[in-house]
């Protein structure tokens, strides 16, 4: 190793090299190899072997990894990774090392501490905090450490040993551990140990057990608390105390719903960090430029990330991930940030961090500024492989410039109201009549269509006990939301050219109140203001949305931007939520609300597209029986695991759907009609399977604090009600031709395969071609009128006593085509198998007449009639209303052509 060496840039290189010039030899060999995965064990023998005591040998062997660590980074070799990686790996082993040297002295002096609860032998849990749980550690940085002991108790001593408390104990060997690492000698130190970050800081005991942890951290924990706790990672103890401890932490730093309002925390912790930065640049001029912690600098990009931790780490287990590059690249794969910015600011973290180290590199100090000396910061620039200073300060100008851009991005207060006139419902107590009146006068100024009403509405929601009883930063987020919110929603009325300003206004006050006590949901409108307009977008277009957002409001998420402006691919849907239900594994309530957030996410999002005209009636249907299909084999699948007396792994069971998910015409509140078959000769199958059916109906009905998943009908079993839940192949084929009704004949011609064992799914088919097929030309007339008795029992079952047009009872609605075509498929099968495809109402109407068997056009008429119908019903259902039913003048001749269809088929009127 010659002068020349890029190392040499660094004063400590130098000097460490001169103090024993035998030492390059050593740096030399060390730097052909990757210092990612060196045995420190190894490296460590050679010193202890010669009789130097552990932290005089951990010292060497420190000094002579930063040595090597500097020759391989400035001479190109390696990456930011492997020297962070190193470095990560060389305090984690100096660690448990000294642990375990330091430990057995003490058990020697006052014997091994126990449990006193388990009686277990208990073993100190070093918990690595920062950069160092996270695995990123810089190579000139102190160490961030907690010490945590499992129980109370005290050392079970021997003879000649002196008892002490466990707390005593593990307070003793935290100081020792100290010591050895952070005492300066002659071989300098291992590293500066910081223990600030335990509970109540500086002032806090030592070590603290399990329980004072978990009860600091639910009494006395804060926010900036939860954004250091993420990075915790246990470099010693007892997996099975590890594991405990884990438990104690999760929930503190991960909330089980989406929690906006840490934004506003980190937001006001960067303040106080930036507001320490710059008076400290004030005093010291010469600290200015600080990489970590000044403006766009590394801590801006860790709050960049951790915030989207924080938010969804108690939904999502892979964003609880401690490394910040790893976590950065979550958050493109997961859409959270656009993947262009990840790559972005994974370019400036590598850049901010390699400056950073090479600032370290020249003295071996903890800094993170750049030097004052032109000379020093030549230096620097050339360690950075940059010609100049002046490159270097452009480089570090336009990355700082990104990261805050970024930052600000995120972060910026985005709370206050633009209003220039803002309207404070706050002074609209219903004991106040003149600010009544004032509200009044505003909402008129905004083009309310009836402002009287309004403000009135505004006044009783304000004035609610609910409202009333919230905390004072909830009731002035709260006051701004709705300030906003008013302008918006005579806007949107005007633009869209339809809906009410009083309804609209009444579904978003029905709303604010059903959120008003979740903070994180006002902090997420009050973050995303584009979000709230989305909303009143929505509720505008739908009274249903608003209802189903107002049971829902976790689904504000998918508004947050244009993820939901396409639709999930299913496969990899079922795949994600696949992944979900395993990592939920032995959860049941968890599994049954991941079901339902997937469910509902997706059901948003197709909401979403529908209320912006992109999704035909047909599409959406289509959309929703498939969403449908993946909930309904994952429910299957999990279900059948939780049954411990399951003879198989995978159920020879499946799921046939019959109406309109068998048909494939889902709608947004649709019940799912289905019956269970099975094909297994097992003794046992029977039994399982029956409970599997149970099983199945109540993790799909039961109501969980996500909702539910759909309402289960089973009437059309063989048998109905009287029947087995769960039906043999066998038992169903013999049903179906021996002894079922017409009616049931007529169900199954919408009748299809849904989830589960694909072999019953082929024979299930089979056996409703062969039903579907029979030939009924003999019994024409006892088919006809078999179908005509049915359809009267319904219709005198939904009596429409109003003036409005009944798009599914009345004469030439819904339930009359429907019936015409089950009909011209059971009669008419036998000759043309083509009609028992399960291909829709509409396309076999357009079947039947081009096969002749109904005049083509009447036909075509019918079947226009019919989507007309299923598109008036959707609006119906979009603006929360229970029956469909419409002005007469909105369905025009459709019911004529339906009602004439049904003379050419059955002969007589509808």
């Amino acid at each position: 190793m010659t002068q020349a060496s890029p190392a040499c840039a660094s004063r400590f290189y130098q000097r460490w090299l001169a103090a024993d010039p035998g030492r390059a030899a050593r740096v030399a060999e060390l730097a052909q190899l990757s210092l990612a995965c060196l045995d420190f064990g190894a490296g460590l023998a050679p010193d202890l072997a010669a009789g130097l005591p552990l932290p005089r040998a951990m010292r060497r062997l420190r000094n002579l990894l930063v040595a090597a660590i500097i020759e391989r980074d400035l001479s190109g070799r390696a990456h930011l990774d492997e020297v962070v990686t190193a470095i990560t790996r060389f305090a984690d082993f100096a660690i448990a090392r000294h642990v375990e040297a330091l430990s057995a002295e003490l058990v020697a002096l006052h014997g091994m501490p126990i449990g006193q609860e388990s009686g277990r032998p208990q073993q100190l849990i070093v918990l690595a905090m920062g950069k160092q749980g996270g695995g990123e550690l810089n190579v000139s940085s102190d160490i961030d450490l907690i010490f945590i002991y499992p129980e109370d108790g005290d050392t079970a001593a021997g003879p000649g040993q002196r008892q002490l408390s466990n707390h005593e104990f593990f307070t003793r060997l935290g100081r020792k551990l100290i010591g050895a690492l952070s005492e300066v000698t002659e071989d300098g130190i291992t590293f500066r140990v910081d223990m600030a970050l335990r509970p109540n800081g500086n002032s806090g005991p030592l070590a603290a057990s399990l329980g004072m942890l978990e009860e600091y951290l639910i009494v006395q924990g804060r926010e900036w608390e939860r954004y250091a706790w993420v990075k915790a990672r246990a470099v010693t103890g007892d997996p099975q105390d590890i594991a405990a401890l884990e438990n104690i932490v999760r929930p503190f730093c991960f909330r089980r719903y989406l929690d906006f309002g840490v934004i506003d925390a980190i937001r006001t912790m960067h303040a106080q960090i930036r507001a320490e930065v710059s008076r400290q640049e004030r005093l010291h001029p010469e600290r200015s430029n600080n990489v970590k912690l000044g403006r766009g600098g590394i801590r801006e990009i860790e709050f960049l990330t951790q915030v989207f931790q924080l938010i969804r780490g108690g939904r999502d287990p892979a964003l609880r991930e401690r490394s910040t590059r790893k976590t950065l690249r979550l958050l493109a794969e997961r859409e959270l940030m656009p993947a262009a910015t990840v790559e972005g600011l994974l370019e400036a973290y590598t850049f901010l961090r390699n400056l950073e180290h090479r600032l370290q590199y020249l003295d071996d100090a903890q800094t993170h500024s750049l030097p004052a000396g032109e000379l020093e910061r030549a230096i620097i620039a050339h360690m950075m492989g940059l010609p100049d200073v002046a490159t270097l300060m452009d480089r570090l100008e336009a990355t700082r410039s990104y990261v805050a851009q970024q930052f600000d991005a995120m972060f910026a207060d985005k709370s206050a109201p633009a209003e220039a006139e803002p309207l404070d419902p706050g002074l609209a107590l219903a004991s106040d009549p003149d600010k009544s009146e004032a509200i009044e006068l505003r909402l008129a100024a905004l083009g309310f269509d009836d402002p009287a009403a309004a403000s009135r509405r505004l006044v009783a929601t304000w004035g609610s006990s609910r409202l009333q009883a919230l905390p004072e930063a909830s009731r002035t987020r709260l006051s701004a939301l709705v300030n906003a919110a008013l302008p918006q929603i005579a806007n949107t009325v005007r633009e869209a050219g339809l809906g009410s300003h009083a309804a609209t206004l009444g579904r978003l006050l029905d709303f604010f109140e059903a959120i008003a006590r979740r903070s994180a949901y006002l902090a997420l409108l009050a973050e995303y203001p584009h979000t709230l307009e989305r909303v009143i977008r929505m509720f505008n277009a739908s009274g249903w949305a608003a209802t189903f957002l107002t049971q829902h409001p976790i689904l504000l998420d998918e508004l947050l931007d244009d993820r939901g402006s396409a639709i999930d691919d299913l496969g990899q849907l079922a795949a994600s939520l696949d992944a979900q239900l395993i990592e939920a594994g032995g959860d049941t309530e968890r599994q049954l609300d991941i079901l339902r957030e997937t469910h509902h996410a997706q059901l948003f999002r197709l909401l979403a597209l529908d209320l912006a005209g992109e999704l035909s009636v047909e599409h959406l249907a289509d959309h929703l029986s498939a969403l449908a299909d993946v909930i309904v084999a994952a429910v299957i699948k999990y279900a059948w695991r939780t049954i411990a007396t399951r003879h198989r792994e995978v159920p020879r069971f499946a799921v046939v759907a019959y109406g309109k998910l068998g048909g494939k015409e889902l709608g947004y509140v649709s019940d799912l009609d289905v019956i269970f078959l099975f094909d297994d000769e097992d003794e046992a199958a029977p039994a399982n399977y029956a409970k599997l059916a149970q099983r199945f109906i109540t993790w799909m009905t039961t109501h969980t604090p996500a909702g539910i998943l759909f309402d289960i009908d089973t009437a059309l079993r063989p048998d109905g009600a009287s029947g087995m839940l769960v039906s043999s192949l066998t038992a169903f084929e013999r049903y179906q031709h021996q002894s079922a009704w017409v009616w049931e004949h007529q169900a199954l011609t919408r009748a299809r395969f849904c989830a589960g064992d694909a072999g019953i799914g082929v024979r299930f088919e089979a056996i409703r071609e062969s039903v579907l097929r029979q030939d009924r030309s003999a019994r024409e007339a006892e088919l006809k009128d078999e179908v005509l008795k049915m359809r009267k029992r319904m219709h005198d079952a939904h009596p429409n006593r109003s003036g409005l047009f009944d798009l599914k009872q009345d004469p030439g609605g819904m339930i009359d085509v429907e019936f015409i075509v089950q009909y011209l498929v059971l009669r008419h099968a036998c000759r043309y198998p083509q009609l028992t495809a399960n291909a829709g109402n509409i396309a076999l109407l357009h079947r039947c007449g081009e096969l002749g068997l109904v005049d083509a056009a009447l036909a075509n008429a019918a079947a226009d009639a019919y989507r007309h119908y299923r598109r008036l019903q959707h609006q119906v259902r979009l603006q929360g209303q229970e029956n469909a039913r419409v002005e007469r003048a909105l369905v025009g001749a459709a019911d004529a052509a339906v009602v004439s269809l049904w003379k050419q088929s059955f002969g007589q009127a509808a």
